[in-house]
Protein backbone atom coordinates (compact mmCIF):
# COMPACT_ATOMS: atom_id res chain seq x y z
CA UNK A 1 0.00 0.00 0.00
CA UNK A 2 0.95 3.98 -0.44
CA UNK A 3 -0.84 6.39 1.67
CA UNK A 4 -0.74 9.01 -0.89
CA UNK A 5 -1.66 6.86 -3.56
CA UNK A 6 -4.44 5.71 -2.14
CA UNK A 7 -5.69 9.40 -0.99
CA UNK A 8 -5.16 10.59 -4.62
CA UNK A 9 -6.87 7.29 -6.68
CA UNK A 10 -10.61 8.95 -6.58
CA UNK A 11 -10.77 12.53 -7.37
CA UNK A 12 -11.94 13.33 -11.09
CA UNK A 13 -9.17 14.01 -12.94
CA UNK A 14 -10.55 17.66 -14.40
CA UNK A 15 -11.83 18.30 -10.72
CA UNK A 16 -10.43 20.94 -8.44
CA UNK A 17 -8.86 19.14 -5.71
CA UNK A 18 -6.62 22.05 -3.89
CA UNK A 19 -7.61 25.94 -3.47
CA UNK A 20 -5.36 28.75 -1.55
CA UNK A 21 -6.03 32.03 -2.50
CA UNK A 22 -6.27 32.62 -6.28
CA UNK A 23 -4.27 29.38 -6.91
CA UNK A 24 -6.40 26.34 -8.14
CA UNK A 25 -5.24 22.62 -8.97
CA UNK A 26 -7.18 19.49 -10.71
CA UNK A 27 -6.98 16.35 -9.81
CA UNK A 28 -4.89 15.61 -12.66
CA UNK A 29 -2.51 18.00 -12.07
CA UNK A 30 -1.99 17.46 -8.41
CA UNK A 31 -1.29 13.85 -8.93
CA UNK A 32 1.40 14.37 -11.36
CA UNK A 33 2.57 16.98 -9.23
CA UNK A 34 3.02 14.68 -6.48
CA UNK A 35 4.42 11.87 -8.43
CA UNK A 36 7.46 14.24 -9.83
CA UNK A 37 7.86 15.31 -5.82
CA UNK A 38 8.55 11.86 -5.54
CA UNK A 39 11.17 11.41 -7.81
CA UNK A 40 12.46 14.93 -6.63
CA UNK A 41 12.72 13.33 -3.19
CA UNK A 42 14.29 10.28 -4.02
CA UNK A 43 16.85 12.28 -6.56
CA UNK A 44 18.28 13.73 -3.61
CA UNK A 45 18.90 10.98 -1.55
CA UNK A 46 15.85 9.79 0.25
CA UNK A 47 15.22 6.69 1.17
CA UNK A 48 12.55 4.51 2.72
CA UNK A 49 11.48 5.04 5.95
CA UNK A 50 13.31 8.52 6.50
CA UNK A 51 11.99 11.31 7.60
CA UNK A 52 10.63 14.82 6.14
CA UNK A 53 10.08 17.99 7.90
CA UNK A 54 7.70 20.05 6.84
CA UNK A 55 8.22 23.55 7.85
CA UNK A 56 5.75 26.58 6.39
CA UNK A 57 2.29 27.54 5.79
CA UNK A 58 -0.53 25.58 4.32
CA UNK A 59 -0.12 26.42 1.09
CA UNK A 60 -0.59 24.08 -2.05
CA UNK A 61 3.01 23.45 -1.94
CA UNK A 62 2.89 21.90 1.43
CA UNK A 63 0.29 18.89 0.37
CA UNK A 64 2.73 18.28 -2.82
CA UNK A 65 5.82 18.03 -0.97
CA UNK A 66 4.34 15.96 1.98
CA UNK A 67 2.33 13.88 -0.48
CA UNK A 68 5.78 13.75 -2.49
CA UNK A 69 7.10 12.26 0.39
CA UNK A 70 5.06 9.27 1.30
CA UNK A 71 4.44 8.52 -2.21
CA UNK A 72 8.41 8.04 -2.43
CA UNK A 73 8.43 5.62 1.04
CA UNK A 74 9.60 8.14 2.78
CA UNK A 75 7.54 9.34 6.35
CA UNK A 76 6.59 13.03 6.19
CA UNK A 77 6.38 15.38 9.20
CA UNK A 78 4.42 18.54 9.14
CA UNK A 79 5.07 20.98 11.58
CA UNK A 80 3.58 24.22 13.31
CA UNK A 81 5.23 27.35 11.26
CA UNK A 82 5.16 29.07 14.55
CA UNK A 83 6.83 26.90 16.87
CA UNK A 84 8.83 28.63 19.41
CA UNK A 85 12.60 27.92 18.92
CA UNK A 86 12.91 25.86 22.01
CA UNK A 87 10.28 23.20 20.51
CA UNK A 88 11.44 23.41 17.14
CA UNK A 89 15.29 22.67 18.65
CA UNK A 90 13.81 19.37 20.24
CA UNK A 91 12.06 18.34 16.82
CA UNK A 92 15.34 18.84 15.30
CA UNK A 93 17.43 16.95 17.46
CA UNK A 94 15.07 13.97 18.28
CA UNK A 95 13.74 13.52 14.36
CA UNK A 96 16.52 12.41 13.18
CA UNK A 97 15.07 13.70 9.62
CA UNK A 98 16.47 13.28 6.65
CA UNK A 99 15.38 16.64 5.24
CA UNK A 100 13.67 20.06 6.29
CA UNK A 101 11.64 21.55 3.30
CA UNK A 102 10.41 25.43 4.16
CA UNK A 103 9.60 28.55 2.45
CA UNK A 104 12.01 31.37 2.50
CA UNK A 105 11.01 33.38 5.14
CA UNK A 106 12.22 30.47 7.49
CA UNK A 107 15.52 30.39 5.98
CA UNK A 108 17.54 32.36 8.57
CA UNK A 109 15.63 30.93 11.71
CA UNK A 110 16.24 27.58 10.98
CA UNK A 111 20.16 28.27 9.23
CA UNK A 112 20.78 29.27 12.83
CA UNK A 113 19.21 26.10 14.46
CA UNK A 114 20.84 23.83 12.60
CA UNK A 115 24.10 25.21 12.73
CA UNK A 116 24.84 23.53 15.97
CA UNK A 117 23.14 20.74 15.06
CA UNK A 118 25.56 17.26 15.16
CA UNK A 119 23.59 15.53 12.31
CA UNK A 120 21.17 18.38 10.47
CA UNK A 121 18.63 17.38 8.35
CA UNK A 122 19.41 19.36 4.57
CA UNK A 123 17.64 22.12 4.22
CA UNK A 124 15.42 22.42 1.32
CA UNK A 125 13.97 26.08 0.41
CA UNK A 126 10.87 26.40 -1.40
CA UNK A 127 11.88 28.06 -4.26
CA UNK A 128 15.03 25.59 -4.84
CA UNK A 129 12.62 22.90 -4.19
CA UNK A 130 10.27 24.42 -7.00
CA UNK A 131 13.13 23.96 -9.67
CA UNK A 132 13.47 20.87 -8.75
CA UNK A 133 10.66 19.62 -9.37
CA UNK A 134 10.51 21.38 -12.93
CA UNK A 135 13.32 19.22 -13.89
CA UNK A 136 11.73 15.81 -11.73
CA UNK A 137 11.34 12.80 -13.45
CA UNK A 138 7.72 11.10 -12.23
CA UNK A 139 8.20 7.97 -10.34
CA UNK A 140 5.86 5.47 -9.52
CA UNK A 141 4.45 5.70 -6.00
CA UNK A 142 6.45 2.95 -3.16
CA UNK A 143 4.51 0.15 -2.73
CA UNK A 144 4.73 -0.83 1.32
CA UNK A 145 3.04 -2.92 4.06
CA UNK A 146 -0.16 -1.80 5.34
CA UNK A 147 2.01 -1.03 8.58
CA UNK A 148 5.32 0.85 7.28
CA UNK A 149 5.36 4.52 8.69
CA UNK A 150 4.04 6.92 6.37
CA UNK A 151 3.50 10.31 8.38
CA UNK A 152 4.54 11.34 12.17
CA UNK A 153 2.01 13.97 13.91
CA UNK A 154 3.35 15.63 17.07
CA UNK A 155 0.80 16.30 19.80
CA UNK A 156 -0.27 19.60 20.91
CA UNK A 157 1.82 19.17 24.20
CA UNK A 158 -1.14 20.57 26.25
CA UNK A 159 0.41 18.06 28.96
CA UNK A 160 4.02 18.30 28.88
CA UNK A 161 6.43 17.98 25.72
CA UNK A 162 5.25 17.53 22.66
CA UNK A 163 5.59 13.78 21.32
CA UNK A 164 5.97 12.12 17.92
CA UNK A 165 3.14 10.05 16.95
CA UNK A 166 4.00 6.96 13.89
CA UNK A 167 1.02 6.94 11.54
CA UNK A 168 1.05 3.29 9.46
CA UNK A 169 0.10 3.87 5.42
CA UNK A 170 -3.07 2.03 6.58
CA UNK A 171 -3.87 5.22 8.47
CA UNK A 172 -5.34 6.37 5.69
CA UNK A 173 -7.97 3.75 5.02
CA UNK A 174 -10.85 4.97 7.04
CA UNK A 175 -9.73 8.81 6.16
CA UNK A 176 -12.76 9.68 4.97
CA UNK A 177 -15.32 7.54 7.00
CA UNK A 178 -16.95 10.46 9.64
CA UNK A 179 -16.70 13.27 6.79
CA UNK A 180 -19.06 10.63 4.07
CA UNK A 181 -21.15 8.40 6.88
CA UNK A 182 -21.84 10.42 9.39
CA UNK A 183 -21.66 14.11 7.54
CA UNK A 184 -22.53 12.97 4.40
CA UNK A 185 -20.14 14.65 2.61
CA UNK A 186 -19.06 13.09 -1.01
CA UNK A 187 -17.26 14.49 -4.47
CA UNK A 188 -19.33 17.51 -5.04
CA UNK A 189 -18.58 19.51 -1.01
CA UNK A 190 -15.93 21.37 -0.79
CA UNK A 191 -13.99 21.12 2.64
CA UNK A 192 -12.50 23.96 4.82
CA UNK A 193 -10.39 23.33 8.16
CA UNK A 194 -9.71 26.80 10.23
CA UNK A 195 -6.91 25.06 11.54
CA UNK A 196 -4.09 24.19 10.10
CA UNK A 197 -2.45 21.17 8.24
CA UNK A 198 0.08 20.35 11.11
CA UNK A 199 -2.74 19.83 13.46
CA UNK A 200 -4.26 16.21 13.39
CA UNK A 201 -8.06 17.51 13.15
CA UNK A 202 -7.21 19.27 10.02
CA UNK A 203 -4.75 16.78 8.37
CA UNK A 204 -7.42 14.04 8.68
CA UNK A 205 -10.65 15.46 8.59
CA UNK A 206 -10.52 18.52 5.71
CA UNK A 207 -7.32 17.28 3.60
CA UNK A 208 -7.38 13.63 3.78
CA UNK A 209 -10.83 13.15 4.26
CA UNK A 210 -11.44 15.62 1.17
CA UNK A 211 -9.08 13.76 -1.30
CA UNK A 212 -10.20 10.35 -0.62
CA UNK A 213 -13.59 11.82 -1.35
CA UNK A 214 -12.75 13.68 -4.44
CA UNK A 215 -14.08 17.00 -3.24
CA UNK A 216 -12.34 20.05 -3.29
CA UNK A 217 -10.32 21.09 -0.01
CA UNK A 218 -9.88 24.75 0.62
CA UNK A 219 -6.42 25.88 2.10
CA UNK A 220 -5.32 29.13 3.71
CA UNK A 221 -1.65 30.57 4.42
CA UNK A 222 -3.23 32.67 7.16
CA UNK A 223 -3.70 32.03 10.79
CA UNK A 224 -7.63 31.84 11.60
CA UNK A 225 -9.25 34.44 12.80
CA UNK A 226 -13.12 34.70 12.99
CA UNK A 227 -12.96 37.43 10.60
CA UNK A 228 -10.08 35.12 8.23
CA UNK A 229 -12.81 32.21 8.08
CA UNK A 230 -15.79 34.41 6.72
CA UNK A 231 -13.20 35.78 4.14
CA UNK A 232 -12.14 32.64 3.32
CA UNK A 233 -15.58 31.00 3.48
CA UNK A 234 -16.83 34.05 1.34
CA UNK A 235 -14.34 33.67 -1.14
CA UNK A 236 -14.09 29.86 -1.34
CA UNK A 237 -17.72 28.92 -0.75
CA UNK A 238 -16.74 25.61 1.00
CA UNK A 239 -19.97 23.76 2.01
CA UNK A 240 -17.99 21.83 5.32
CA UNK A 241 -16.48 23.77 7.58
CA UNK A 242 -14.26 22.47 10.67
CA UNK A 243 -13.12 24.56 13.24
CA UNK A 244 -12.90 24.48 17.21
CA UNK A 245 -15.01 25.47 19.94
CA UNK A 246 -12.51 28.44 20.93
CA UNK A 247 -13.15 29.57 17.33
CA UNK A 248 -16.98 29.19 17.04
CA UNK A 249 -17.64 30.98 20.30
CA UNK A 250 -15.36 33.99 18.86
CA UNK A 251 -17.52 33.34 15.60
CA UNK A 252 -21.07 33.92 17.15
CA UNK A 253 -19.42 37.02 19.48
CA UNK A 254 -18.08 38.97 16.29
CA UNK A 255 -21.70 38.14 14.58
CA UNK A 256 -19.22 36.07 11.99
CA UNK A 257 -22.43 32.71 11.83
CA UNK A 258 -24.50 34.78 10.40
CA UNK A 259 -21.92 35.42 7.10
CA UNK A 260 -21.22 31.70 7.09
CA UNK A 261 -24.98 30.69 6.81
CA UNK A 262 -25.20 33.49 3.61
CA UNK A 263 -22.31 31.85 1.99
CA UNK A 264 -23.68 28.55 2.24
CA UNK A 265 -21.81 26.42 4.21
CA UNK A 266 -23.80 23.56 5.00
CA UNK A 267 -22.04 21.30 7.39
CA UNK A 268 -20.27 22.31 10.45
CA UNK A 269 -17.61 19.94 12.84
CA UNK A 270 -15.97 20.50 15.55
CA UNK A 271 -12.94 19.04 17.61
CA UNK A 272 -10.01 19.46 19.83
CA UNK A 273 -12.35 20.70 23.07
CA UNK A 274 -15.36 19.66 24.15
CA UNK A 275 -18.06 22.20 22.52
CA UNK A 276 -19.81 24.03 25.24
CA UNK A 277 -23.49 23.10 24.79
CA UNK A 278 -24.55 27.04 24.78
CA UNK A 279 -21.96 27.16 21.68
CA UNK A 280 -23.72 24.58 20.04
CA UNK A 281 -26.85 26.00 20.89
CA UNK A 282 -26.39 29.69 19.46
CA UNK A 283 -24.81 28.83 16.58
CA UNK A 284 -27.84 26.38 15.84
CA UNK A 285 -29.98 29.49 16.41
CA UNK A 286 -27.88 31.68 14.07
CA UNK A 287 -26.82 28.94 11.33
CA UNK A 288 -30.03 26.52 11.33
CA UNK A 289 -27.26 23.78 11.73
CA UNK A 290 -26.14 22.00 14.89
CA UNK A 291 -22.03 21.36 14.70
CA UNK A 292 -21.22 17.47 15.11
CA UNK A 293 -19.10 17.65 18.19
CA UNK A 294 -16.32 14.90 17.58
CA UNK A 295 -13.92 13.45 19.95
CA UNK A 296 -10.32 12.48 18.21
CA UNK A 297 -6.34 12.42 19.32
CA UNK A 298 -3.13 12.92 17.35
CA UNK A 299 -2.77 8.84 17.89
CA UNK A 300 -6.22 8.60 15.88
CA UNK A 301 -6.13 10.85 12.96
CA UNK A 302 -9.85 9.93 12.55
CA UNK A 303 -12.33 11.02 14.67
CA UNK A 304 -13.10 8.48 17.31
CA UNK A 305 -16.75 9.44 18.80
CA UNK A 306 -18.70 12.15 17.99
CA UNK A 307 -22.40 13.96 19.53
CA UNK A 308 -24.94 15.53 16.79
CA UNK A 309 -27.31 16.46 19.34
CA UNK A 310 -28.03 18.32 22.32
CA UNK A 311 -27.30 15.40 25.06
CA UNK A 312 -23.65 15.40 25.04
CA UNK A 313 -23.56 11.48 24.92
CA UNK A 314 -20.95 10.17 22.28
CA UNK A 315 -21.72 7.89 19.82
CA UNK A 316 -18.78 5.75 17.92
CA UNK A 317 -17.78 6.90 14.78
CA UNK A 318 -17.41 3.91 11.64
CA UNK A 319 -14.96 1.20 12.37
CA UNK A 320 -14.43 2.62 15.91
CA UNK A 321 -13.91 -0.84 18.89
CA UNK A 322 -14.01 0.53 22.44
CA UNK A 323 -13.82 -0.97 26.04
CA UNK A 324 -14.08 0.38 29.21
CA UNK A 325 -10.78 -0.01 31.56
CA UNK A 326 -11.66 -2.48 34.76
CA UNK A 327 -15.80 -2.74 33.72
CA UNK A 328 -17.87 0.31 33.05
CA UNK A 329 -21.22 -0.58 35.17
CA UNK A 330 -20.85 1.58 38.14
CA UNK A 331 -20.65 5.43 36.35
CA UNK A 332 -17.07 5.76 37.56
CA UNK A 333 -15.18 8.05 35.02
CA UNK A 334 -12.02 5.21 33.50
CA UNK A 335 -10.09 5.65 30.85
CA UNK A 336 -10.77 3.61 27.56
CA UNK A 337 -9.12 1.13 24.95
CA UNK A 338 -10.20 2.06 20.94
CA UNK A 339 -8.88 -0.13 18.16
CA UNK A 340 -9.51 1.24 14.83
CA UNK A 341 -7.34 1.27 11.71
CA UNK A 342 -6.06 4.48 11.84
CA UNK A 343 -4.75 3.96 15.55
CA UNK A 344 -0.87 4.85 15.36
CA UNK A 345 2.01 2.75 15.79
CA UNK A 346 3.24 4.36 18.50
CA UNK A 347 5.39 7.03 19.64
CA UNK A 348 9.07 8.00 19.00
CA UNK A 349 11.37 7.28 21.81
CA UNK A 350 8.61 7.88 24.56
CA UNK A 351 8.63 4.16 25.69
CA UNK A 352 7.02 4.53 29.20
CA UNK A 353 4.68 6.21 27.03
CA UNK A 354 3.72 4.11 24.54
CA UNK A 355 3.54 0.91 27.16
CA UNK A 356 0.48 3.27 29.04
CA UNK A 357 -0.86 4.25 25.88
CA UNK A 358 -0.44 1.51 22.83
CA UNK A 359 -1.16 -2.52 23.58
CA UNK A 360 -1.71 -4.99 20.65
CA UNK A 361 -3.06 -2.87 17.71
CA UNK A 362 -5.03 -0.89 20.74
CA UNK A 363 -5.08 2.92 22.26
CA UNK A 364 -5.68 4.34 25.27
CA UNK A 365 -6.44 8.04 25.46
CA UNK A 366 -5.45 9.77 29.04
CA UNK A 367 -9.08 11.08 28.78
CA UNK A 368 -11.46 9.53 30.66
CA UNK A 369 -15.29 8.88 30.16
CA UNK A 370 -18.08 7.33 32.06
CA UNK A 371 -20.72 5.30 30.97
CA UNK A 372 -24.74 6.53 31.39
CA UNK A 373 -27.52 4.68 32.51
CA UNK A 374 -28.63 4.50 28.93
CA UNK A 375 -25.11 2.83 27.91
CA UNK A 376 -23.71 5.95 25.91
CA UNK A 377 -20.84 7.12 26.36
CA UNK A 378 -20.02 11.01 28.13
CA UNK A 379 -16.52 12.72 28.30
CA UNK A 380 -15.29 13.53 31.62
CA UNK A 381 -11.49 14.92 30.32
CA UNK A 382 -8.37 13.90 31.25
CA UNK A 383 -7.61 12.14 34.85
CA UNK A 384 -6.61 15.38 36.27
CA UNK A 385 -10.02 17.22 35.45
CA UNK A 386 -12.09 14.93 37.50
CA UNK A 387 -11.89 15.49 41.86
CA UNK A 388 -12.91 13.64 44.69
CA UNK A 389 -14.62 17.05 46.41
CA UNK A 390 -16.76 15.71 49.83
CA UNK A 391 -16.31 12.15 48.80
CA UNK A 392 -18.10 12.69 45.14
CA UNK A 393 -16.33 13.04 41.58
CA UNK A 394 -16.83 16.28 40.03
CA UNK A 395 -15.31 16.96 36.28
CA UNK A 396 -13.71 20.35 36.32
CA UNK A 397 -15.68 20.35 32.53
CA UNK A 398 -19.03 20.41 34.04
CA UNK A 399 -18.34 23.51 35.77
CA UNK A 400 -17.59 24.82 33.08
CA UNK A 401 -19.98 23.99 30.80
CA UNK A 402 -22.48 25.21 33.03
CA UNK A 403 -20.74 28.72 33.95
CA UNK A 404 -20.08 29.25 30.04
CA UNK A 405 -23.44 29.09 29.76
CA UNK A 406 -24.52 31.92 32.39
CA UNK A 407 -21.75 34.26 31.04
CA UNK A 408 -22.75 33.58 27.15
CA UNK A 409 -22.39 36.77 25.68
CA UNK A 410 -20.25 38.81 27.75
CA UNK A 411 -17.61 35.65 28.90
CA UNK A 412 -15.28 35.59 25.86
CA UNK A 413 -12.86 32.42 27.29
CA UNK A 414 -13.62 30.40 30.91
CA UNK A 415 -11.58 27.71 32.68
CA UNK A 416 -11.66 25.53 35.62
CA UNK A 417 -9.24 23.53 37.11
CA UNK A 418 -8.55 21.85 40.49
CA UNK A 419 -6.01 22.49 43.20
CA UNK A 420 -5.29 21.57 46.47
CA UNK A 421 -6.15 24.28 48.80
CA UNK A 422 -4.38 25.20 52.59
CA UNK A 423 -5.81 22.42 54.20
CA UNK A 424 -5.05 19.76 51.62
CA UNK A 425 -8.67 19.47 50.03
CA UNK A 426 -9.33 19.29 46.45
CA UNK A 427 -10.89 22.80 45.32
CA UNK A 428 -11.68 24.41 41.96
CA UNK A 429 -10.32 28.03 40.67
CA UNK A 430 -11.38 29.91 38.10
CA UNK A 431 -10.08 31.92 35.11
CA UNK A 432 -12.40 34.05 33.27
CA UNK A 433 -11.46 36.36 30.50
CA UNK A 434 -14.73 39.17 29.92
CA UNK A 435 -15.35 40.37 26.57
CA UNK A 436 -14.21 43.69 25.90
CA UNK A 437 -16.99 46.62 27.37
CA UNK A 438 -18.90 43.34 29.65
CA UNK A 439 -16.44 43.45 32.46
CA UNK A 440 -19.52 43.99 34.86
CA UNK A 441 -21.73 41.98 33.44
CA UNK A 442 -19.65 39.56 33.04
CA UNK A 443 -18.72 39.15 37.02
CA UNK A 444 -22.56 39.75 37.90
CA UNK A 445 -23.45 36.68 35.67
CA UNK A 446 -20.43 34.53 36.72
CA UNK A 447 -21.28 35.39 40.16
CA UNK A 448 -25.09 34.38 39.95
CA UNK A 449 -23.84 31.24 37.67
CA UNK A 450 -21.65 30.24 40.75
CA UNK A 451 -24.14 30.32 43.43
CA UNK A 452 -26.85 28.34 41.34
CA UNK A 453 -24.13 25.59 41.54
CA UNK A 454 -24.03 22.68 44.24
CA UNK A 455 -21.98 23.67 46.91
CA UNK A 456 -19.18 21.13 46.27
CA UNK A 457 -18.76 22.48 42.34
CA UNK A 458 -18.79 25.95 43.66
CA UNK A 459 -15.26 27.30 42.58
CA UNK A 460 -13.43 28.07 45.72
CA UNK A 461 -10.43 31.00 43.88
CA UNK A 462 -11.74 33.05 40.97
CA UNK A 463 -9.58 35.02 38.74
CA UNK A 464 -10.04 37.53 35.77
CA UNK A 465 -7.06 37.29 33.53
CA UNK A 466 -6.42 39.08 30.10
CA UNK A 467 -6.30 35.77 28.05
CA UNK A 468 -6.08 32.11 28.53
CA UNK A 469 -2.99 29.94 27.51
CA UNK A 470 -3.88 28.00 24.29
CA UNK A 471 -2.03 25.31 22.23
CA UNK A 472 -1.42 26.75 18.50
CA UNK A 473 -4.35 24.42 17.93
CA UNK A 474 -6.64 26.07 20.11
CA UNK A 475 -6.88 23.98 23.35
CA UNK A 476 -6.28 25.21 26.59
CA UNK A 477 -2.86 24.73 28.36
CA UNK A 478 -4.37 23.53 31.61
CA UNK A 479 -1.13 23.24 32.91
CA UNK A 480 0.14 25.76 32.39
CA UNK A 481 -2.37 27.57 33.49
CA UNK A 482 -2.20 26.21 37.02
CA UNK A 483 1.49 26.63 37.02
CA UNK A 484 0.23 30.38 36.36
CA UNK A 485 -2.04 29.99 39.12
CA UNK A 486 0.58 28.19 41.74
CA UNK A 487 3.01 30.77 40.65
CA UNK A 488 0.52 33.61 41.45
CA UNK A 489 -0.81 32.03 44.73
CA UNK A 490 3.02 31.24 46.24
Amino acid sequence: MNAAQYLLATGQTGAIALECGAERLSYGELRAAVARAAGAWRARGLEQGERVLIFAPDCIAWVIAYLGAIWAGGVAVGLNSRLFERELSVVLSESGARFLWCNESSRALLQRLLAGAADPPQLIIDADWSADLATAVAISAAELSDDAPAMWIYTSGTTGVPKAVIHAQRSFIASADFAREVLGLGAEDRIYASSKMFFAYALGNSLCAGLRLGAAVVLDAEWPTADRVAEAVERHRPTALFSVPTLYRKMLQAGVAARLRMAGVRHYGSAGEALPAAVRREWREVTGVTPVSGYGASETVALMFYCDDDSALLKPSPRVEYRMRNGSDDGVPRRLWLRHPSIALGYWRRPEAERDSFAEGWFSPGDLFRQDAGGGLVFCGREDDMLKISGQWVSVLDVEQTLLAAGAGCVEGLAAIGFENAEGLASIALFAVAAAGQETQARERLEAGMAALPKLKRPRVVKWVNELPLTATGKLQRRKLKDLYLGSAA
